[in-house]
């Protein structure tokens, strides 16, 4: 008989029977994400790249602005929604993809540029943004969003090669 096995209180699981501890479940957030670290980390793509995707945000959030300017009017309270869920991916994008500041702050200002356009009304009287909930809603919370990203840390400063402080 064995005295070891007597002497494991009922219930108890044995050295064999022990699972090693698992890492803590990340959110889903983080998931997706990442952690501030991991972002900062995120070695920063060359500068020629950086230009190019600079144009293109610019015009992505000029297209967004167009496009969500009409697709909040046309499904009232989820077209709101969904226009600025693509407003807060480009300006989002624009600072993951470029590493930089200026790559959330420019598809914002292609956004509100071109808000400023559609904004106008024309010479026969047709606008596309009415004075209603849901477009005042477009533009502020859009302006908020592309406040947030632009601000968000990023793995460098505003102009380039202007080193960051230490950290």
């Amino acid at each position: 008989m064995n005295k070891s096995a007597d002497r494991t209180p009922a219930g108890s699981a044995g050295p064999a029977d022990r699972k090693p501890p698992q890492a803590p479940k990340r959110s889903f957030p983080a998931t997706v994400l990442g952690t501030r670290d991991e972002r900062l980390a995120e070695a920063q793509p060359p500068r020629g790249a950086r230009f190019v995707a600079y144009v293109l945000f610019f015009a992505l959030g000029f297209a967004v602005s167009v496009c969500g300017s009409f697709v909040q009017a046309l499904w009232p309270p989820v077209g709101v929604l969904l226009a600025l869920g693509a407003t807060a991916a480009t300006f989002y994008g624009g600072l993951r993809v470029t590493g930089t500041r200026l790559g959330a702050a420019l598809p914002a200002a292609g956004w509100f540029i071109a808000l400023v356009v559609v904004i106008v009304p024309r010479p026969e009287g047709d606008t596309v943004l009415w004075p209603n909930a849901t477009s005042l809603a477009w533009m502020f919370a859009g302006s908020i969003l592309g406040v947030i990203c632009a601000t968000l840390p990023t793995r460098a400063s505003w102009f380039p090669g202007v080193p960051n402080p230490p950290r």
